[in-house]
């Protein structure tokens, strides 16, 4: 309305106008150019007055209009509409709902996980079209079953704990195996137990770091954000660091107070605290909550990921004395009062007010049943319970009360936030007032009919699913708010609910006890089957349609029971603390650096730098001024150059040693552990006998003489291949260039994972292997300590190339004969598979291995043309579309598997000694005897001689040729054969030649210059007044003395 008022004709003339004569007026009107407005408004002589009354007329259509629009509303006190006095309001709402044709606000907003939707449909469209070349498709084997984690802020009494408890026992049923992770004990630790589920305790928040590998589950369920630690804990185990940052992750959220919580950190500027709650909500996969409200709750934190699982048991349901848990802080209404609760929607808009006023317009009949003036009868208490919407809501409730003629006192406003228990305890009849069709189920409603409260609620669709009219609750017409007055008016008998309401009432309590069970259950299983891609030995969940009846009707509250204390905990109250002790951690930060930076700590700290830097240079000066008094060592410039070119290759690797190194130096043996990401540091050792090689440059231990690997094979510093090669990255990073590095007899290698499952070498197994290799007992071996057949993987002890299949859905053998075909150049369709005989002795996995230095050269020479010629099979559709068909999903992976067995047929072909030590004790026992390998192994294939020729021949043809296609080869280590001597001798003597040729011309131009020649001989004049002496004479008397 403000527009139109601005843009409204003033009603007086301009002053100045009055003052000009009409002869004046008509010059400066014809000195000036007039617009078409302007000689329209002259020539049709119309007067201001005509116009004054368009533009009112036109204001009153307005406010006709603004006043039917059923969101238009006066949020102030001194609004008009609400201040009216008359007593015909109630039939002015009426005459007001029949013109709008009824209260209809739609649907509302509505929360539709698109983004979340279309990631499930894409990851599944993709699971059904794995194929490669439409020949090769991939097989599950299903050898164990599917592993899930769930993780508890603690282990306390609450509906969470429900939940989680029945939908752990219907994923049993399908087949998951689950385990429970809690950063605090509880007495819902034998609930856990009694059902056959282990429980491990973890502190989070102490000194002592969780030693968890969580690649050992297909996923993770967190509950509640007090269980943020388990995500983004300040220990190495975060869920946040690699190699745990892909694995599936589910977080569920039934709190809204960090929603809350949001606006005081946005005003008082803590971006830092925002940005790391940010920083988790990314990081899970999906981001599970129990209502449709939240989401819109949690709106500033969306990253793509909000899914919404409803239903979740109250915990009203399980209370038998409300008050043994709830403070009674304020006393509502007085014993003989009835009370009824007004409720409605969680949303807040713009027509609440008057949704509040219709039902209080339904509710006036009552009146006669409460007269005020009589003491001995019941009174009547309406309670608005509702939001904060504003501060002066509450006059407002009373402004619209006292318009409709209630006494005063009847109708008072309470806020959920604070009085809902309260309320709910001390009511009569609760009514849900709301008209907005949502896409849950109230849980206010719920929480009603837990206490035992009858239900007065609108036809909506989303109450018609689970509330029976006059059967568990009643229901009215939205658009017929009579219907709602003559419903209230048959609860009543004698001023006090009927028996067939507490019937009624009872009902709805046991409906609401076990409400909504099968949403949640089956909406958490076809969650977590949407999430995880399982690896093709783990067997598929049975179909949700297989978990019992019994399981999917009913929360698990007889498992509860036996509980001694099972009083629910305050759980708002404890995320109020927790994300008061995160604040104040941050706050904490914060202060210390800013308290840090001080003006005299740094003048200090830049005065010693100083002074350093001048001892420094003083003593580069001296040095200088000593080596050139001193004598100088000549060498031939040869010599220099080579000195020069050491220096130049050792100046990367100048650091001060420390001790561990220096033992390692001693050593015949040392074992590499290679790992990438902080997740692996605490599974890493600290002796003197392993050493740390990260994969990634970003994530290797500090103050440790760890390999970069990135920087020994630039082929690490590429995403794609430091994931797809695992561990062979680490081999080919140390083969290249290996006595720049490695200076022991002996090499090994031992996944982190191993330590993760305690199958790492202990100290006597290391003893043992140690005295065993200075005695030579086995020779040239391979000593392996994970063995296959104790694999979880391989529950079946079946043989090599069947589990190898099994991990690699179907394709090893297939793999593994066209690489070698492709190796060898084998023109033919034959299969080109190696033996791997099932003679009761077991094989090594997960790369934990240890062998002689230069047999390890010769494997990574054998590793290098087989890992090329398997990446020519997958590289393309892989790299293109993440699919590759040694997985039944997309793997980043892809033949890392295939490789992790690698080492065991070139060892049996290659009749090498394959030894098994005892991680535990350290007993050796070989294995794959010389004896039972007869006539089987493939030496010829395998030999040295064999292998040698064909590593020249690749390195002439990429040293020679430079080929231009896509190749693995040269990238993976060292290019160098026979040729590459002569070439290098031949430059040599090319750049001798040149300098001799160099020197000659020299000297022939030197020769071959034109000199001048003298012109005579110049004699100096005596001076004029000398006397010429006879130098004849002088001479002859010279020589006379003598």
């Amino acid at each position: 309305m403000g527009s139109l008022e601005n843009g409204v004709l003033p009603l007086k003339r301009d002053p100045l106008l009055k003052s000009l004569s009409r002869n004046e007026r008509n010059n400066s009107f014809a000195q000036r150019p007039r617009s078409k407005f302007a000689r329209f408004m002259v020539l049709k002589k119309l007067d201001y007055l005509q116009w004054i009354c368009a533009v009112a007329v036109f204001i009153f259509f307005m406010f006709v209009f603004q006043m039917f629009l059923p969101l238009s509303t006066v949020e102030k006190d001194s609004g008009g509409f609400l201040k009216q006095k008359e007593d015909n309001f109630g039939g002015e709402l009426k005459n007001f709902l029949k013109e709008i044709g009824g209260l209809d606000f739609g649907e509302g907003v509505k929360f539709e996980p698109t983004k979340l939707l279309l990631k499930f449909q894409r990851e599944n469209r993709g699971v059904n079209n794995v194929f490669v070349g439409g020949s090769q498709k991939v097989v599950r084997f299903g050898h164990r079953k599917p592993q899930l984690a769930f993780v508890f802020a603690d282990l306390l009494v609450d509906p969470q704990q429900i939940l989680m408890v029945t939908v752990a026992t219907a994923l049993r049923t399908i087949g998951y195996e689950i385990e429970v992770y809690s950063l605090e004990d509880g007495p819902v630790h034998t609930v856990w137990k009694n059902i056959g589920i282990p429980v491990r305790i973890v502190e989070a928040n102490s000194d002592k770091k969780i030693i968890t590998d969580w690649l050992n589950y297909d996923a993770i369920l967190v509950n509640s954000l007090e269980a943020k630690d388990a995500i983004s804990g300040f220990s190495y185990h975060s869920l946040l660091q690699e190699p745990f940052k892909s694995l599936p992750l589910i977080w569920t959220i039934h709190e809204k107070t960090l929603a809350t919580c949001y606006k005081n950190y946005i005003s008082n500027g803590q971006s830092q605290l925002i940005d790391d709650w940010k920083t988790v909500f990314n990081r899970a996969t999906v981001v599970v909550f129990p209502n449709h409200a939240l989401p819109m709750f949690y709106a500033p934190f969306d990253a793509g990921n909000y899914f919404v699982i409803p239903g979740s048991p109250s915990w009203g349901c399980k209370l038998q004395n409300s008050a043994a848990v709830l403070e009674e802080n304020m006393k509502i209404g007085g014993d003989n009062d009835f009370i009824i609760t007004i409720t409605g929607s969680q949303f807040l808009y713009k027509g609440i007010w008057l949704e509040h006023a219709l039902v209080l317009q339904s509710l006036l009949p009552l009146l006669a049943k409460f007269p005020v003036d009589d003491t001995s009868s019941p009174h009547l208490k309406i309670i608005i319970l509702s939001q904060d919407l504003t501060r002066n809501y509450s006059s407002a409730i009373q402004e619209i009360a006292s318009n409709l003629n209630y006494p005063n006192g009847t109708v008072n406003h309470a806020v959920i936030d604070e009085d809902l228990y309260n309320v709910m305890s001390s009511t009569d009849v609760v009514i849900y007032g709301s008209f907005l069709e949502e896409q849950s189920f109230p849980d206010i409603l719920k929480m009603a009919m837990c206490f035992g409260k009858p239900i007065i609620a609108p036809d909506l669709s989303i109450i018609k699913k689970h509330i029976d009219d006059k059967v568990n609750g009643y229901l009215f017409q939205k658009e017929n708010m009579e219907e709602l007055s003559q419903t209230i008016m048959r609860l009543l008998s004698n001023g006090r609910l009927s028996s067939l309401a507490h019937n009624i009432a009872s009902i709805g309590k046991h409906t609401a006890k076990n409400m909504m069970v099968l949403e949640s259950i089956e909406g958490y299983a076809s969650l977590i089957e949407n999430v995880i891609n399982l690896p093709s030995e783990v067997a598929s969940p049975r179909a949700i349609s297989e978990i019992p009846s019994k399981v999917k009707t009913e929360w698990q509250w007889g498992l509860f029971e036996d509980i001694p204390d099972r009083k629910y905990v305050n759980r708002s109250s404890r995320v109020d603390n927790f994300l008061k002790k995160v604040e104040d951690k941050w706050n904490s930060k914060e202060n210390s650096v800013d308290n840090s930076v001080d003006d005299t700590f740094l003048y200090s700290i830049w005065e010693e730098e100083k002074s350093i830097q001048t001892t420094m240079a003083r003593k580069r000066r001296e040095d200088g001024e000593l080596r050139d008094r001193s004598e100088q060592p000549r060498g031939t410039w040869e010599e220099v150059y080579r000195s020069a070119k050491k220096a130049d290759r050792n100046k990367n690797d100048l650091h001060e040693r420390d001790d561990g190194e220096l033992e390692r130096t001693g050593q015949p043996l040392c074992i590499y552990e290679p790992y990438f990401g902080q997740g692996a540091w605490p599974f890493l050792h600290h002796k003197s006998l392993y050493r740390g090689l990260g994969l990634s440059t970003k994530g290797r231990r500090s103050r440790t003489d760890d390999i970069d690997g990135p920087s020994r094979l630039p082929l690490l510093s590429i995403p794609y291949y430091r994931d797809t090669l695992g561990d062979f990255g680490a081999f080919f990073a140390i083969a290249n260039r290996i006595d720049r590095i490695h200076k022991n007899a002996w090499i090994g290698f031992s996944s982190w994972r191993a330590t993760a499952k305690k199958a790492s070498l202990s100290k006597a197994a290391e003893v043992a292997l140690l005295e065993d290799i200075q005695a030579r007992k086995h020779g040239d071996a391979l000593y392996f300590w994970v063995r296959m057949d104790k694999d979880p993987r391989n529950p079946l002890q079946q043989d090599f190339w069947t589990f190898c299949d099994a991990i690699n859905a179907g394709n090893c053998k297939f793999a593994f004969s066209e690489a070698l075909k492709k190796m060898y150049g084998v023109k033919d369709n034959s299969t080109c598979l190696p033996p791997m005989p099932m003679d009761g002795d077991s094989w090594s996995v997960m790369n934990s291995w240890t062998m002689p230095t230069k047999s390890f050269l010769e494997f990574v020479m054998f590793s290098r043309m087989f890992v090329d010629a398997l990446d020519a099979q997958v590289y393309d559709e892989h790299h293109e579309s993440g699919v590759c068909y040694f997985s039944l999903s997309k793997d980043k992976h892809c033949y890392s598997h295939v490789l992790e067995l690698l080492v065991n047929v070139w060892a049996y072909h290659s009749a090498r000694r394959m030894v098994y030590i005892d991680p535990t004790t350290g007993t050796t026992q070989e294995h794959h005897n010389f004896k039972t390998r007869r006539g089987k192994m493939w030496i010829k294939w395998f030999n040295y001689n064999t292998l040698k020729a064909m590593d020249e021949d690749l390195a002439e043809e990429a040293d020679s040729d430079h080929p231009t296609r896509r190749w693995l080869w040269p990238k993976t280590g060292e290019v160098f054969w026979q040729g590459m001597y002569e070439k290098e001798r031949s430059q040599m003597r090319k750049q001798k030649e040149k300098r001799k040729q160099k020197s000659k011309d020299k000297i022939q131009r030197i020769r071959n210059r034109t000199h001048q020649k003298a012109l005579g001989k110049y004699v100096k004049p005596p001076p004029e007044n000398e006397t010429v002496i006879d130098t004849e004479n002088v001479v002859a008397e010279m020589k006379r003395f003598r």
